[in-house]
């Protein structure tokens, strides 16, 4: 969603009028000020979300299927991703852990500038299970918090508030790396964080449009951007335990996020709601070999990718 600012010829021309309007003439007067840019989200090219998820389904059929923690298939994915923030300008960090007997990565990637005393982090877990590679749990979050994070530097965009992007190693053992990368913050660098948005399958083939019901400004911020697009939400009630927002938000960090549904099934009140198939599970690929890039609803991913951008714009101005 883009926000119309005038240019400096017609805030000129509206001057103009107003003061013509009034009896008065405009020669001699004061310069009009200059009108004042509000920074609006830019429009999330869904081409280039797939073109990630299209890298990452390459990446796990290059290594034995999926890209699970510990497996080669990680690693790649992980430096691919790292590989784009870097070229783009981001200061990332490369943070190892143990999990399982086997070595993981969280990848932290911080924006230059901004108010490191309010540091607004959105991320998703990149790591599959080892039955499939993942494109909807978690490619689709991960593609699409990179492809916002790209956008921003695309933009040069210079919030107020200091943005942070993250991507999460081992979730699907039990929030692993987000875990460990709370933990690892002192309590002030904690507290400096003023709000962590999750993003974990948006983009499922049956598809709900669910918002996590947490922090009520960041729950807002969402419900308004679906508002404009004329989509009802339905709040998120998978419960806090099983995604990347639930260490943050014991860590009293405020949280919000957004959810397109996994394997339970989709009621036909729903299905008059959003579209798709009453009856069938929002994913049925959930955690099996056939969540691949054929396992993605494009407008699903579109508009959920675009509402990530609205949130880290909104929330961080």
């Amino acid at each position: 969603m883009k926000l119309s600012v005038p240019g400096r010829a017609t805030a000129t021309a509206v001057v103009a009028a107003v003061t013509l309007l009034a009896g008065g003439s405009i020669a001699g007067a004061a310069p009009a000020p200059e009108p004042v840019a509000i920074a609006a989200a830019p429009d999330i090219p869904v081409a280039n979300v797939k073109a990630h998820l299209t890298q990452l389904q390459s990446i796990a059929t290059a290594n034995g299927g999926n890209r699970a923690h510990g497996r080669a298939g990680y690693k790649a994915s992980i430096d691919y991703v790292k590989a784009k923030l870097d070229a783009a300008g981001f200061t990332t960090t490369l943070q190892q852990f143990t999990s399982s007997g086997r070595t993981g990565y969280n990848l932290i990637a911080d924006w230059p500038g901004g108010d490191t005393g309010q540091v607004i982090m959105a991320g998703s877990h990149l790591d599959s299970v080892t039955s499939g590679a993942g494109i909807n749990d978690n490619g689709s979050g991960s593609a699409a918090v990179l492809e916002t994070a790209l956008a921003v530097a695309r933009a040069d965009y210079q919030p107020t508030k200091h943005l942070r992007f993250a991507w999460w190693g081992a979730e699907e053992l039990g929030l692993v790396g987000s875990k460990y990368y709370v933990n690892s913050l002192a309590t002030s660098d904690r507290s400096r964080i003023s709000g962590y948005l999750n993003f974990d399958m948006i983009g499922s083939p049956n598809p709900g449009y669910f918002v996590y019901d947490d922090d009520p400004a960041i729950e807002k911020t969402f419900q308004e951007y679906y508002t404009g697009l004329g989509i009802a939400t339905e709040i998120e009630t998978e419960g806090d335990g099983r995604s990347d927002h639930a260490p943050f938000k014991s860590a009293g960090v405020p949280v919000g996020g957004l959810f397109s549904g996994a394997d339970y099934i989709k009621t036909a009140a729903q299905a008059a709601e959003w579209g798709g198939t009453a009856g069938k599970a929002f994913d049925a690929c959930y955690h099996s070999s056939c969540d691949t890039t054929a396992n993605i609803d494009d407008t699903a991913l579109d508009r959920n990718s675009d509402a990530v951008a609205y949130a880290v714009w909104e929330l961080s101005e």
